[in-house]
């Protein structure tokens, strides 16, 4: 497995249709079966999701010319040695690491977050287990796929799917994957306000202290932010409407005071009125792109730009997400704050989600309570003093020392 290298086969592009990505051969011809999943993926998700899609297509294709098989032939030993090699695989670089190879895994000592290696993670492992089982999904119900499914789900021994259940013996998941690997559950951590602070004094424009002042107060994502117009603010009872990433649909929610000043301050630095079915994001800089000299959108690539600026100046390794999670948390620890409003805010579908992940205890206040308990808690009486009768030179000679 470690001698293995997939072979630069095929690439993903962009294209003008209804289906947005393509995944083509080295010829420039698409791969048809692909295509044909894609384009029924694409009726049922967003562009976004297409692309994800693609690119661990694109993955399989390159494995299936690593072991010479067909892809209406593979079987679960290729998903299985897939899985195998990408767990002691290094992804792709375009460019090799400089600055950042010596940080590549390890934890910041600021935010206690873990940088992202080389390797390739759980998570991403997970997601092409995924992607192939709704692709050999798709064909088993075309028929013209293999017979089974290669990527099979995990049974335990003698057991058929949707069985009687034993009301003796616990529930047993059926949708898991057997090659799965198991995830460890990761906490979301609250910004502390002293670190918050420094990040927002390290802004160096109105435009990034509106944007993140209005994540801290509400947690909307960074793609819903970056789709705010000029008709979805509302200045009179300080709303903004935002697209929810998953169920797209329009909601109206509350931004801090604060985050409106800084807003109007970065709508006065642009100079020009913008209209009101515009993006309200735009760059710094203008840049000609056939129409003149014009501020351009702002895309996600550039407000991570933004962030990577404040790292390297902080020492960090925060992101926009991590100001969702802050305001998520700030707001489950209000006592006027039901669960059902952080719901209903964070735009979560079910309650059991926002209270698993957001209803926890912060650890840095539980360990300085329990800090504080062991500082003020009753010391056990001192010991009895020595019976009297003994000479201290005698003791000493003893115990090897005076007591």
């Amino acid at each position: 497995m470690g001698s293995l290298r997939l072979p630069r086969w095929g690439r993903v592009v962009a294209v003008e249709g209804v289906v947005p990505w393509l995944l083509l051969d080295p010829s420039g011809t698409a791969v048809e079966p692909v295509e044909r999943f894609l384009r029924d993926f694409a009726t049922r998700n967003r562009p976004a999701s297409v692309r994800s899609y693609a690119y661990d297509l694109l993955r399989w294709w390159r494995w299936l010319q690593v072991v010479d098989v067909a892809w209406n032939q593979a079987t679960p030993a290729e998903v299985r040695d897939l899985v195998l090699w990408m767990k002691q695989a290094a992804k792709p670089r375009r460019s090799p690491r400089t600055v950042s190879a010596s940080i590549a895994g390890t934890v910041n000592p600021i935010t206690r977050k873990r940088y992202l290696g080389d390797q390739y993670e759980p998570t991403t492992v997970r997601h092409s287990n995924a992607v192939l089982r709704s692709f050999y999904d798709f064909w088993l119900d075309v028929g013209e796929g293999p017979l089974i499914n290669p990527v099979p789900l995990h049974r335990a021994p003698g057991r058929r799917p949707h069985e009687h259940h034993n009301p003796l013996k616990p529930f047993r998941p059926e949708g898991r994957l057997r090659y799965n690997p198991s995830l460890a559950k990761r906490k979301p951590r609250a910004m502390p306000d002293g670190q918050w602070n420094e990040l927002f004094a390290g802004l160096r424009s109105n435009r990034d202290r509106a944007i993140v002042a209005l994540a801290i107060s509400n947690g909307a994502r960074a793609a819903e932010l970056l789709g705010v117009r000029g008709v979805d603010l509302d200045w009179g009872d300080q709303l903004i409407r935002v697209v929810r990433k998953g169920t797209h649909v329009e909601q109206w929610l509350p931004a801090s005071p604060e985050a409106f000043v800084w807003l109007r301050l970065y709508l006065a630095d642009l100079g020009v009125a913008l209209e009101p079915n515009e993006p309200i994001w735009r760059t710094l800089r203008r840049r000609d792109h056939g129409d003149g000299l014009r501020r351009q959108p702002l895309n996600y690539e550039a407000l991570r730009a933004v962030f990577r600026r404040l790292n390297v100046l902080l020492g960090t390794n925060w992101s926009m997400h991590d100001l969702r999670h802050t305001a998520a948390i700030r707001m489950s620890r209000d006592g006027s704050l039901s669960m059902r409003d952080v719901q209903i805010i964070l735009g979560h579908a079910h309650l059991s989600t926002t209270a698993d992940v957001y209803l926890i205890e912060d650890e840095d206040q539980v360990i300085s309570r329990v800090a504080q308990h062991l500082a003020t808690r009753d010391h056990r009486e001192p010991p009895a003093p020595v019976t009297t009768g003994y000479a201290d030179a005698d003791l000493s000679v003893l115990f090897g020392r005076s007591l």
